[in-house]
């Protein structure tokens, strides 16, 4: 009964004094709306740089420098490393290539070949290519030989033995053409078998699968290849990937440097952002906590009339409390009102990409900084407000 009688009055109190009440969200709010657009600012930039980054296959590709020899048993194992999203080997370059041709492009366009499978992150929710005459087109390539998905496509292989120039065709089928943001070169995606029948015709060998004619392949070796494409599963695995393989003397190319770059930028907004907020929460809780000593000096009389009718000092500093947690959430309200205005501006003025943010705060955001705000204004208002355990009830006598 005496808690519920503490809330009534204290909010009965605080409305009368309308004008103080004021004062206090104000100066909350003059805090509290700066610190939700730095943060804003902070995390919606650091998150949409990150983003982009993530979907970006390019920024997690490991590419060897150099010539190499990898076996496919090793990449396989380097497949099921937890820190490798996608692993799988390709020929040598200079073999990996093939001139197409459509019905509405008969002249030929030259272009790379890659050997892809299932989990490729340059695919997306393309189709995967299982048989070897099933490919994927890179958007360039489809606009060049205006091919579409379900169309059937010339392609042609060359070779030189003795000085003579042979070639063999093939029919594929194209499954789907990837976006330019996949990749933006001429090339098509295959199963890494199609990219292993042209390197062994071209080394003149035999392909007795699609019926192309060379040197018998009898007994071989297992395959030795020269390159392979390797992502890492996050944009934190790219370093220590890096490290791994200069560890086993291999050079290898990464985009560590940008990703550290991206990572940098949020430490020191951070840095940034945590000094500026440490110095306005202080100014904010040392503006409540000299706003309380205030208020019981100025409330002295009717703090003393409530001691004098039975309050304990915990219901009395409960009363001084209870005015700050009004201002702040009032204050909170305000605030967060106010960062929903300035977010809008400022994604309209500043944000290109769509799913991009220059501002941006998450609902468990808001949350956090709603319960900071009431805590830290009910801390400095028990710390300033100890004053009311020297209130005497003698000192409300005269006022009955």
């Amino acid at each position: 009964m005496r808690a519920s009688l503490i809330v009534a009055l204290s909010w009965r109190d605080y409305c009368a004094d309308a004008r103080l009440s004021a004062c206090a969200v104000l100066a909350l709010v003059a805090v509290i709306g700066p610190l939700l657009v730095l943060f804003g600012l902070k995390f919606g930039l650091i998150n949409s740089l990150t983003q982009r980054l993530e979907r970006d296959p390019a920024t997690r590709e490991i590419i060897a420098m150099g010539g190499g020899r990898f076996s496919a048993t090793y990449i396989a194992e380097l497949a099921r490393r937890p820190d490798v999203a996608f692993a799988i080997p390709r020929t040598r370059q200079i073999a990996a290539t093939a001139d197409l041709s459509s019905q509405a492009q008969p002249a030929a366009v030259n272009v790379e070949m890659l050997p892809t499978a299932q989990g490729d992150p340059l695919l997306g929710k393309a189709p995967v290519p299982t048989a070897m005459d099933q490919v994927l087109l890179s958007y360039t390539t489809a606009q060049k030989l205006a091919a579409h998905a379900g169309d059937w496509l010339d392609a042609s292989f060359t070779r030189q033995v003795s000085g003579v120039v042979q070639a063999q065709r093939t029919r594929l089928q194209v499954l789907a053409v990837l976006p330019l943001g996949a990749f933006q070169r001429d090339a098509i995606f295959a199963p890494l078998t199609l990219l292993e029948a042209a390197e062994d015709y071209r080394d003149g060998r035999a392909v007795p699968t699609l019926g192309w004619t060379g040197e018998p392949v009898g007994l071989i070796e297992q395959r030795v290849y020269p390159a392979m494409r390797l992502y890492a599963n996050t944009l934190e695995d790219v370093e220590p990937l890096r490290q791994y393989f200069v560890a086993a003397g291999l050079a290898v190319s990464t985009q560590a440097q940008t990703i550290a770059q991206v990572q940098s930028l949020s430490r020191n907004l951070s840095i940034v952002f945590w000094l500026i907020a440490g110095l306005g929460v202080a100014g904010a809780f040392a503006a409540i906590c000299a706003g309380a000593l205030a208020a019981v000096e100025r409330k002295r009389r009717e703090l003393s009339v409530l001691r004098l009718l039975g309050f304990s000092t915990g219901a009395l500093l409960l009363f001084v409390v209870l005015q700050a947690v009004y201002s702040g959430a009032v204050a909170a309200t305000m605030g967060v009102a106010l960062y929903r205005l300035a977010e809008l501006g400022l994604n309209s003025l500043f944000a290109q990409t769509p799913g991009e943010y220059a501002s941006h705060l998450l609902p468990r955001h808001y949350s956090l900084a709603v319960l900071a705000i009431l805590g830290a204004s009910a801390s400095a208002a028990a710390l300033g407000g100890w004053r009311v355990a020297r209130i005497e009830a003698s000192e409300g006598i005269r006022d009955v």
